[in-house]
């Protein structure tokens, strides 16, 4: 097996948990307060990861302007996405909701993938868009 494949499940698995853990504080702090709270705590995270790397590892952490621009952007779209999802349970969304809305931004990935990266738009690929679509209807009409 590819050696990325086991990123791809310890992450899924992380962001698996960061979800039911989201559900859990939602009920027990603002829609903003816990946006902040999450987010500050995943840059301490990575801040001691890279304190680790600096003093224990290899540090090749090397950068350009662009490299920071599109990591902006990232951040953006994970603290709004992380408001998001807290203003989702508060208003009653159910867990069950989360695979609904990564369904929908898996299928946007691998649409730009296919659009602008040019990843091959093989069977599986496609079937992979057409199901996360499928998925995401399902959901949709199994919640109340």
């Amino acid at each position: 097996m590819v050696t990325w494949f086991w990123y791809a499940i310890f992450a899924a698995l992380l962001y698996g948990l960061h979800q039911i853990f989201t559900k859990l504080a939602s009920d027990h702090i603002g829609d903003g307060l816990g946006g902040f709270v999450v987010e500050a705590t995943a840059a301490l995270t990575i801040a001691f990861y890279l304190i680790y790397l600096r003093f224990f590892s290899k540090w090749d952490q090397a950068s350009t302007g662009r490299g920071v621009f599109f990591s902006v952007l990232t951040g953006l779209c994970v603290g709004a996405g992380t408001v998001m999802f807290f203003l989702l349970f508060q208003k009653g969304g159910p867990l069950s909701a989360v695979p609904m809305v990564l369904a929908g931004g898996a299928a946007l990935m691998a649409f730009v993938g296919i659009l602008f990266f040019k990843e091959p738009p093989t069977l599986f690929r496609v079937l992979g868009i057409v199901l996360s679509l499928t998925g995401l209807f399902l959901l949709r009409y199994s919640t109340p």
